[in-house]
């Protein structure tokens, strides 16, 4: 009888404490997919990359360098290094010549971009992510929120540094110019803006191509070539659509002044965000119709 009293007492009775059963929808709850755990996983695995390292580094390295190189060796009427054709360093100041290695960088961070959305279509990666993120979408937008502001941070570090580095090569000329001078803190700034917005735009290159080295030789194309094939346009179409060019328009962010050819650098910026948003659509809009 004691045995069998024992035995009911510990058999758990209709009316047992409910707080003590396991909650059915808990271990759902804590896995469930966000917006943050997303962003996290991707920041997690953009700096897992080695390759991050080496390209955000040589982005900054030819920043420097070449800003640098070009302050010092610069001599009026001597032929501009990276201008237009005709060009001459006696039209430059000492922002521009800062700045000499802004389209080296921007090569450098926008392959970076595609090999961050591409990379994953080549091993195949991509596979597991998009099962870990059914929606598909998180997954684009937290690599561009990961990237465009590492680089936009980092290389407007790079353009202050090349900036104050050249400034002793311009001691006494004519074009020598302070970090308090007017529009100069802004056309520093600018640059990293630019270079952020190409960043997200190797990314949704990457994402549109799903292919890398197709992603890059877009890249490539629509920030270099493209310009010079547009000049062989009769002048009256060329005058009017250079200015809208992503490489033109964003070039225009950063000047510390406002040609007469050039659009102003709000405009800019605005036109290149939208050859970037335009593209971060398309890409968008094939991450969630195509399988992967």
């Amino acid at each position: 009888m004691p045995t069998i009293a024992l035995r009911r007492a510990q058999r758990p009775g209709k009316h047992a404490n409910p707080s003590t059963a396991p909650e059915p929808h808990a271990s759902a709850t804590q896995y469930k997919v966000t917006g943050i755990r997303v962003l996290r996983s991707e920041w997690a695995k953009f700096w897992s990359l080695r390759s991050s390292w080496i390209t955000l580094g040589v982005a900054a390295f030819l920043l420097v360098l070449f800003g640098a190189i070009a302050s010092y060796t610069y001599s009026p009427g001597a032929t501009a290094t990276g201008g237009p054709p005709g060009a001459s360093s006696g039209d430059s100041d000492a922002v521009s010549l800062a700045l000499t290695g802004v389209t080296f960088a921007s090569l450098a961070v926008g392959v970076l971009g595609v090999l961050l959305a591409a990379g994953e279509y080549s091993t195949g990666m991509i596979r597991s992510t998009l099962t870990a993120v059914p929606r598909r979408l998180p997954v684009l937008w937290s690599k561009a929120a990961v990237i465009g502001p590492i680089v936009l941070v980092l290389t407007m570090l790079g353009a202050l540094a090349a900036f104050q580095l050249g400034t002793p090569g311009l001691d006494g000329e004519r074009i020598a110019l302070s970090l308090g001078d007017d529009g100069v803190l802004r056309s520093l700034v600018g640059a990293g803006v630019y270079l952020g917005l190409v960043a997200v735009f190797g990314v949704a290159l990457g994402i549109l191509i799903r292919s890398s080295a197709g992603a890059i030789a877009v890249l490539v194309g629509t920030l270099l070539i493209l310009p010079g094939l547009a000049s062989l346009l009769p002048d009256s179409i060329y005058d009017n659509i250079n200015p809208y060019f992503p490489s033109n328009a964003g070039s225009a962010v950063y000047a510390l002044h406002q040609s007469s050819d050039a659009l102003s650098p709000v405009a800019g910026l605005a036109v290149f965000a939208g050859w970037v948003a335009l593209t971060l659509a398309g890409a968008a809009y094939r991450l969630r119709n195509s399988d992967a």
